[in-house]
C-alpha cells in the first residue's frame, strides 16, 4: 500500500514515519513522489485546510493522500496563531522570532492564563472520492523562554505541566505518544485499517 503525505516538512515526515510505521505501507513525501503543487489553504478551520490539501494532491497522483493541518492555539490571544501558525509573521520568519514574539505578547500574564493547545487534523483523500478526517490535541501552557532542542516549530515554548518541560525537551518516543500529531495519526491509522477490512 502506498500513501503520499502532502508535506515538504522533514521534521513532520520523520514523526509521521515513526508513528505510522507499518511494513506493508510505503509513506512518501510529495517531494519523494515527484509532486509539486502550490495549494492555497483558504479554509477557515484545521479540518477544511487538511481536506483541501489532501484532495488537491490526490487529484494529481490518484493515490491515497494524507495531509495534515496543525497549529498552536493560545487562549489569551483569542486562539492565535491558530490556522495561521505556519504563516504567522510571514512564512519565512524563523520560529525563534515567532516564539519570542508570542512570549513578548504574554508578558506579565500569569501561569493559569497562559493555557494553549496544539491541534492537528489529518485528512485522507481516496481516489474513489471518500474523505476521512481525524483530530488530535494536546493541552499545555506557553512558557517564558525557549527550552529544548528536540521537536520543531513552537515546541520549545509549549510547556506540558504533567511532564514539567516543553515538548522540545521530551524524547521523540514520549512526544509521539502524547502529541497532537501522534494522537491524530493513530486515530487515522485505525480508520484506514477499518476501511481496509470493511
Amino acid at each position: 500500500m502506498k500513501i503520499i503525505f502532502a508535506t515538504g516538512n522533514e521534521g513532520k515526515m520523520k514523526e509521521i514515519r515513526e508513528i505510522l510505521a507499518d511494513p506493508q505501507v510505503e509513506i512518501l513525501s510529495m517531494k519523494e513522489a515527484g509532486i509539486t503543487a502550490e495549494i492555497e489553504e483558504n479554509g477557515t478551520s484545521f479540518e477544511e485546510n487538511a481536506v483541501i490539501k489532501a484532495k488537491a494532491v490526490m487529484e494529481l497522483c490518484h493515490e491515497i493522500v494524507l495531509a495534515d493541518d496543525s497549529g498552536l492555539e493560545i487562549d489569551y490571544l483569542n486562539k492565535e496563531p491558530g490556522i495561521y501558525s505556519a504563516r504567522y509573521m510571514g512564512e519565512d520568519t524563523s520560529y525563534r522570532i515567532k516564539n519570542q514574539n508570542l512570549i513578548d505578547r504574554l508578558e506579565g500574564v500569569p501561569d493559569e492564563e497562559r493555557t494553549a493547545r496544539f491541534v492537528c487534523v489529518i485528512a485522507a483523500a481516496f481516489p474513489d472520492g471518500e474523505v476521512l478526517t481525524a483530530r488530535g490535541t494536546i493541552e499545555g501552557r506557553i512558557g517564558y523562554e525557549e527550552k529544548g532542542e528536540n521537536g520543531f516549530g513552537y515546541d520549545p515554548i509549549f510547556y506540558v505541566p504533567e511532564y514539567g518541560c516543553s515538548t522540545a525537551q521530551l524524547s521523540p518516543e514520549v512526544k509521539n505518544q502524547i502529541s497532537h500529531r501522534g494522537k491524530a495519526l493513530r486515530e487515522m491509522k485505525r480508520k484506514l485499517q477499518a476501511r481496509k477490512e470493511g
